[in-house]
Order: C-alpha cells, then structure tokens, then sequence
C-alpha cells in the first residue's frame, strides 16, 4: 500500500523529451513522494493501465499512429477507474470537452505546465477518485439492489410512462423489458376507479405509499399490488420522473379472503349446530306425541292432520341432517388419479342435464395425464355443482355453451369452467361461497359452499370472474402430484 503522501504516476508519452520535462516538474514539487514510470507506446501503456499498478496516469493526445483520446476510451472501456489526465500541445475547446465528456479528469496543455500546476492536477485526481470510487461502489451497491429486487422497481416520467424497470418486470407482469417500456402505468390498472384516484393524487403531488392496485399482466391474470410512488428532479433535464415500487400482495389477498372464507364457514357450523341441537329437541318431542296418538284411536278427519305433522316434522329433521352435513369438515380420502377420469365423470354426469337444454359443451384436455391426489368422489361433487349452476345460469336464453378447460403450470392444475349465461352481478361475486346465500329461488345456496369446502379440503382455491349479460368464469387450482405412482 501507497504511504498516504506517495503517489505512483505513469506517463504516456511517445516523445522521450517531453516525458523528461514532465518528469523532472512533478520531482520539484516539495510535498509528497512520487513515483514515476514511463510508456513509450500505444499497446504498452494500456497493458500497464489494466494492471492498477498506478494512482494517476498522465496521457499525450498524441501517440504515434494512435491518440491519446483512442486510448482514454479503450482504458476507460476496459475498466480502468484510476485518473487520467491528458497532456496536450495545444489549447482546444472542442478537444478540452471531447476529454472532459470521455471521463478524463483533467486537461492540461504542455507549454503551460508548472510544478504547480501539475501538483493541483494529481490532488485534485486523487481526491476525485477516492469520491468516484466511492460513488461508484454505492452504484453498484444499488444496482444490485436494483437488479435482484424480487418487487417491481422502476422509473416513469411525469405521464407515468415508464422509463427503465428491473428484469423483475417478467416474472411478476409477464411483459418484457422493452414492451413494458411503451407502455404507461395506467395501462396496466384495471379499474377506472383506481385509476382516477392515482391521477388525482399526483395532481395534487402527493407521494404515494402502499396504494393498493389491481394489475393486468402480459397473460391477462389479475394480480394485487401495493404501489409506492416518489419524485426525483431527473438530472440535465427538466421534467420530472417518478421512482416506484409494486410489491405483489395477490398470494397474501388469496390467504386473507380463504382464512375469511374458513372463519365464516367455522362460524356458521357453530351455529348451525346449535340451532340443530335447540330445533331437534323439541322436535323430536313433537314426533313422538304424533306418534303415539297415531298408536291410539284417531278420531275421524284428524289422522289427515298428524300425517302432515308427521311430514314436515320429518322435512325439518331431513334439512338439520343437511345443514349438519354442510358445515362439518371434508372427510375425504385420497388416492392419485388424473384429472382428466375426475372430469370425464362430471361429463357423464351432466351430458343428460346438457343435452335436455341444448347446451354445447366443449372439453380441452393437455395431451398427458395431470396427475392430483384426489377423492374422486367428493371433487365430482364439487365440480358437478359447478357445471350445474352454469347449466341453470344459460336456461333462459338460447345458445348455451360450456367450455371445460384443462391446462397446467410447474406445480398446479388448472381448470376452467366457463359459460356464456346471465353473469353475476358484482357485488355477489365476492359472496357466492358463502353458506346459505344463493340467488335462486328455492335454493339453500349450501352447493357451492360444500364445493369450495371439498376444493380447500384438497390444498385447492378457486377463482371466480364474471359480467354480467356475458357469462361466468369458475377457475379450480390443484397442486399436480410430480411424484410417480408406487
């Protein structure tokens, strides 16, 4: 290491004289120690550049067949982050600009040079290295930070275009790099809503924090985000750019509404069971009075009376039995089959149910089996229900049809079930799977309930898209089974 007076300086200079005069002024300077070295030509002195060896490097414009400036460039290019300074014969503003912009640090013409001078020159270079250096290490520091982001990080300007993004533009939005580069912001937000309230909040020039954002990808999947947005005065310009951040937060609103979904359920089976418990005793009592009036004589015109009683109580004990059955767990017992067979068995189960309404069913099937650890029973219940309801959402117009469609990523099965029926309205969406709420007229809405019990009683979720007048869209995730049979 360098004592913290010394300085190890390498010339570049094809003119022996000129090496000397500069030489011998750097040696008259009375504070600190300098070593000096020289290179008398173009291909020795970017081998010595490369080696580090040096603190500074003064460099002649003119070298032979070559230029000094070629060789600033090529060191510069090739790493070099030690100060360079270039020496020339001749003052030029344009040659002065040209060495400045090409990342030389200083500029100094030879028939001016002074012990002085030269002096200022390597302090000021040492001094602007230990700051580039450090500027420099805090770049890559950021760029790192920058490039292995699992978040979105980005750049956009004052009208949200987007400026420059990290590669985790891909995995999370499933756009390259330079098509998410021609698009906005806005261009991704799904609802006109979100995207009213992000162009009033910049009016006003509010920084955003953990906005949260509903984003259509490269594929056209929905995903959440939270949105994090502050200004940055972009430098050499005049216009303003925004830095961002969109954290993805779609897995951890998928955990929240399950975990809603399950806390209802598990309320609702209290419930059930305690009114099951407060109903059955005193029916049970009012069967047995039937009865034994039954046993005696009946006067005449009143056993039409105890018959009815004796049904309905019947009915109700019938619907406890159901409503007992519907809020306890899944019992479900797995084996591993392929999807498929589990699918081709609601199609035979339902292929009456369609073809009596005129529906057109269509089924896609990926060419290999999709293997999923299932009950196949319980998961063509759950998946009858669906296919169901989709058949009674087409009966009051003509043209129904069922698509069934089957495809699979890494880990998961997909399947969905679409219709082209009367829709859901929206504010019903986010309640079709709870207990007891249906839309139907005598229905006890415990169908699709029991379906997303079997699905989560498999590791599964389901996902649920609609419009109305146009249709309804049932996704079914399933973990796939990587694990060979045996």
């Amino acid at each position: 290491m360098n004592r913290p007076n010394s300085c190890k300086i390498l010339i570049v200079d094809d003119d022996e004289d000129d090496f000397f005069i500069v030489s011998e002024l750097i040696r008259m300077i009375p504070s600190g120690e300098y070593t000096i070295e020289w290179a008398s030509r173009y291909e020795d002195a970017i081998r010595e550049m490369m080696t580090e060896r040096y603190d500074v490097y003064f460099v002649d414009y003119r070298l032979g067949a070559r230029s000094g400036m070629e060789l600033l460039k090529e060191a510069i290019q090739n790493g070099c982050e030690k100060p360079i300074i270039l020496l020339t014969g001749g003052s030029s503003t344009r040659t002065e600009h040209e060495a400045l912009q090409s990342g030389a640090v200083d500029y100094l013409i030879k028939a001016d040079v002074t012990s002085e001078k030269l002096e200022r020159a390597v302090r000021y270079a040492q001094e602007r290295t230990v700051f580039v250096k450090a500027l420099r290490a805090n770049e890559r520091k950021y760029r790192a930070i920058f490039e292995h982001s699992k978040d979105l990080v980005f750049l956009v300007d004052e009208t949200l275009q987007f400026k420059d993004v990290n590669p985790a533009v891909t995995q999370l939005l499933q756009y390259d790099k330079d098509v998410i580069l021609s698009k906005t912001l806005f261009d991704l937000l799904e609802e006109d809503d979100e995207k009213e309230g992000l162009q009033q909040q910049l009016r006003m020039g509010d920084e955003i924090r953990d906005l949260e954002i509903t984003v259509t990808t490269g594929e056209g999947a929905k995903k959440q985000f939270q949105l994090s947005l502050t200004t940055q005065e972009a430098p050499m310009q005049e216009h303003i750019l925004w830095q961002g951040i969109l954290h993805d937060i779609t897995s951890l609103r998928k955990a929240e509404k399950a975990t809603l979904q399950a806390e209802k359920l598990a309320a609702t089976g209290r419930l059930v069971r305690t009114l099951a418990h407060e109903v059955r005793n005193p029916l049970n009592n009012i069967t047995l009075s039937v009865e034994q009036i039954q046993a005696d004589v009946v006067p005449e015109g009143m056993e039409l009376y105890l018959n009815i009683i004796q049904r309905n109580s019947k009915r109700i004990s019938d619907l406890i039995s159901e409503l007992l059955n519907s809020s306890r767990p899944t019992e479900i017992v797995m084996k591993r089959v392929p999807l498929q067979s589990v699918i081709d068995e609601v199609i035979n189960q339902a292929a009456d149910r369609l073809k009596l309404k005129n529906i057109r069913f269509d089924v896609g099937f990926p060419p290999t089996p999709v293997w999923v650890n299932a009950d196949v029973e319980k998961l063509s219940i759950a998946l009858l229900n669906i296919v169901i309801n989709a058949s009674e959402a087409m009966e009051e117009q003509p043209g129904g049809h069922l698509q069934m469609q089957l495809t699979e990523s890494k880990d998961q099965a997909h399947l969905v079930i679409a219709d082209n029926g009367c829709g859901i309205p929206e504010e019903n969406v986010s309640r079709l799977f709870e207990p007891y709420f249906t839309q139907k007229r005598n229905g006890m809405g415990l169908g699709l309930a029991s379906t997303l019990n079997i699905i989560q009683a498999h590791k599964g979720n389901i996902e649920v898209s609609s419009e109305v007048g146009e249709g309804t869209s049932f996704t079914i995730l399933l973990p796939i089974d990587t694990n060979p049979e045996g």
